[in-house]
């Protein structure tokens, strides 16, 4: 994880509000599927729904979120689910209080 990939894309109110709705995922979105959110993910649809955005839109956010290590995903059959990546998150605390 580096610390300068992270603040970007933290730095856009869309990714932080993707965040913040997969840190509760049972009360910002509906079971997709009888999937278990807390532990699989929200699937990428319900997302993007959620944001009201295009698909691509919504997928380059989800890309760069992953790629700054915020979230993971899981693909089961034709559906991508995202979560957190709480380690990261907790890496992330860790150096802001540590090392800024």
């Amino acid at each position: 994880m580096k610390p300068i990939d992270v603040f970007k894309a933290l730095s856009n109110e869309s990714r932080l509000q993707i965040l913040q709705w997969l840190k509760e995922p049972n009360l910002h979105f509906h079971p997709h599927e009888g999937v278990d959110m807390e532990q699989i993910g929200v699937c990428v649809s319900q997302i993007t729904e959620k944001l009201n955005m295009t698909q691509s839109t919504a997928s380059q956010y989800l890309t760069m979120l992953q790629r700054a290590g915020l979230i993971k995903t899981k693909r089961i059959g034709k559906y991508t689910y995202y979560l957190r990546n709480e380690e990261a998150i907790s890496r992330l605390a860790d150096y802001m209080r540590e090392d800024m």
